[in-house]
């Protein structure tokens, strides 16, 4: 190699240590979006109701009276992801809601390996756009739930779907995938502490409907 191309190869040396590190800056930068996209996307889910995501925490029912001239067909779909031993089972597969009111159904967990195991319930809701009006007072699927070899438990859902659905809207579906899960608690979260009280207490006009028809 001649004097000439020494000097070359080095005047292009600053240069060329530039570019790789730019590249490995923008190589990083790309890698971190695509970390934080996940959960910038769940978030936006969350409020937009895209793909039928609903809320992880407990909602305060709105102060509505049931809307007793329209029903909807309410249904609930359970399953389990690939490889965990779990049953989830609706009690009440269907049912007819009106709109205001507030409806209460149970599920049944049951853990089919011998082992203790940890599962949560992530929910999805079709038509998306019903999820906007989805409000859930009291849900297993807000927090982890851990049982035993073979034990079963059954959680309440609480819910309500407000007099705001588009009208043209007259089924909607509650998908349950069951998700295996590191650790947690097993815990019904409300989101107020006097819901024993409150549920006790409460008639829906869903519940005054059926029996009067």
């Amino acid at each position: 190699m001649s004097k000439a191309e020494t000097e070359e190869i080095a005047d292009r040396a600053p240069q060329v240590r530039r570019t790789v590190t730019r590249t490995l800056v923008v190589l990083a930068g790309m890698f971190a979006f695509a970390f934080a996209l996940v959960p910038l996307y769940d978030v936006f889910c969350q409020v937009t109701g895209l793909n039928g995501k609903t809320s992880d925490s407990a909602q305060a029912l709105a102060n509505q009276q049931a809307d007793l001239s329209r029903t909807v067909n309410m249904q609930f779909i359970t399953r389990a992801s690939n490889g965990l031993p779990w049953r989830l089972e609706a009690d009440t597969r269907q049912i007819r809601v009106h709109p205001g009111a507030s409806t209460e159904v149970y599920f049944t967990f049951t853990n089919l390996s011998d082992r203790s195991m940890v599962a949560r319930a992530v929910p999805s809701v079709t038509p998306s756009e019903a999820s906007l009006y989805l409000r859930k007072l009291a849900c297993f699927c807000f927090e982890n739930q851990q049982l035993a070899p073979g034990e079963s438990f059954e959680a309440p859902l609480v819910f309500q779907l407000t007099r705001e659905l588009p009208d043209d809207i007259r089924t909607v579906t509650m998908v349950y995938t069951l998700h295996p899960q590191e650790s947690g608690p097993r815990q019904v979260q409300v989101s107020d502490p006097t819901f024993d009280q409150w549920l006790a207490g409460h008639v829906s006009a869903l519940d005054l409907a059926m029996n009067n028809s």
